[in-house]
């Protein structure tokens, strides 16, 4: 009997010491970790190309000098792919989520993330070290809701070699619609029975309200929607049809040629030198310096502005980093270790330098890889001379709405209606302006926002 109770005992003994083992190995605790491992921060992103390389390669980097975080970076698409995802599943979130920058009313009302201000007044963070313009697109009310990280500006880039064969001043881009306009017929012309075309750009919404701001006209009404919520469209504004008849009739007068909504074939034709301008955003310098390697020399000018508009300046595009509330508090912490270790000046520098995006991080230019990279590029710096020139003003602080994702689609449907001669540029803007009211008063209403 004896020797049966003992036999029990022993068996007790070493299931408890089995279960003992196993939970101190491999068992992986509420907040992501492991136990006795590393935090996991799933950071979502929607970088592609050259970009997603170089945040790879910035990334390995923090994995390999902070063993309690490692950082899972997960491409999840378009930027519209990886916003979609979130608002179908947002409990099936990451940690860290890049979001562009039009998504930022929506993560705001919708509660999703935990302001980035919480940490900073935690941490005692310094945000004196960033571009102040680039921190003002994301705060409200002086609280910043996300990390700014792949910031840019839109730009004319021109070919040097074209602007030389056809009698111009490569070193004289043009400044405003005539002057584009004037460069375009100078710079048009057919060789080997193909035409070259001075310009094009793509019917892309972001250029559409660059355009606006470059001009000093709002995208909505309250202060571009910062002063209080917007309720108005102001897209078919004066300067909002001047842009589009500008746009239309280089292209009726065989200056200019609508390759269609997508960037990447208005890249390709400038890299091809099928067309000699175009505008784009200076994150893409590094791809178009590859595509000209050994063909013609490129050149940077700042966005071109209307024939009478008073010299206001871009707004910042690009997207900023959000970390997710439902996260458990351990996980969001070290999520904003790898915000703060992603905005250190050696970081961006190395980040502009691969992929082309502003140095939000002011001492990021005095990093020797950056000084390298201007030396070599030495136009780029017209970008950053751009974002330090542009007053801060409800206008250039860009517009805020929590529907600009279907509104960048709509005025995209109204510019093309005008360039396929379907509608004149007042007619498609009014109607583009109706609609995407419309669309703010419901959104305004579903999110109880008065």
């Amino acid at each position: 009997m004896k020797k049966r109770q003992t036999l029990k005992i022993l068996s007790v003994l070493l299931v408890l010491g089995l279960l003992l083992v196993t939970g101190c190995g491999t068992g992986t605790t509420k907040s992501g970790q492991t136990a006795g491992g590393p935090i996991t921060v799933t950071f979502w992103h929607s970088m592609g190309g050259v970009p997603a390389k170089t945040l790879t390669s910035l990334i390995d980097k923090f994995n390999a000098t902070h063993k309690d975080i490692q950082v899972k970076l997960v491409y999840q698409g378009s930027y519209d792919d990886a916003f979609n995802k979130l608002k179908a599943s947002p409990d099936q979130g990451p940690d860290l989520f890049q979001v562009y920058d039009i998504g930022t009313r929506y993560m705001i009302d919708a509660g999703l993330a935990t302001p980035m201000q919480n940490f900073i007044d935690q941490s005692k963070f310094d945000l004196s070290q960033f571009e102040p313009h680039v921190l003002h697109y994301y705060q409200v009310g002086g609280k910043l809701y996300s990390m700014p990280f792949n910031t840019s500006v839109p730009v004319l880039y021109y070919n040097k070699t074209m602007f030389k064969a056809a009698g111009l001043d490569p070193n004289k881009p043009p400044l405003t619609f005539a002057e584009v306009e004037k460069d375009a017929k100078a710079l048009t012309a057919t060789s080997g029975g193909k035409k070259v075309y001075g310009f094009s750009q793509a019917i892309y919404g972001w250029f559409f309200e660059q355009y606006l701001a470059r001009d000093g006209a709002l995208y909505v009404n309250n202060g571009n929607g910062r002063d209080k919520a917007a309720t108005e469209s102001l897209v078919n504004s004066p300067a909002g049809v001047q842009i589009l008849t500008w746009w239309k009739k280089m292209i009726d007068d065989g200056v200019a040629t609508n390759l269609g909504r997508q960037t990447s074939a208005t890249q390709a034709a400038f890299g091809a030198q099928q067309i000699a301008m175009t505008i784009d955003s200076c994150g893409i310098l590094p791809n178009l310096t590859t595509a000209a390697a050994g063909k013609f020399q490129i050149g940077i000018a700042p966005l071109p502005r209307g024939n009478d508009a008073t010299d206001s300046g871009p707004i910042i595009g690009g997207g900023s980093l959000w970390i997710l509330k439902n996260k458990p508090k351990a996980e969001q912490e070290a999520a904003w270790k790898v915000v703060q270790w992603l905005t250190q000046p050696a970081q961006m520098a190395a980040w502009t330098v691969g992929t082309g995006y502003l140095p939000i991080n002011k001492a990021a230019v005095n990093e020797q890889t950056y000084k390298d990279f201007l030396a070599k590029y030495p136009s780029y710096q017209v970008a950053l001379d751009q974002l330090h020139n542009t007053p801060e003003n409800r206008v250039t602080e860009g517009g805020r709405i929590g529907v600009f994702t279907s509104a960048r689609a709509t005025v995209e449907n109204a510019i093309e209606q005008v360039v396929l001669n379907k509608a004149t540029p007042q007619a498609a803007l009014d109607a583009a302006a109706k609609k995407i009211t419309s669309a703010i008063q419901e959104y305004n209403q579903t999110m109880g926002i008065k």
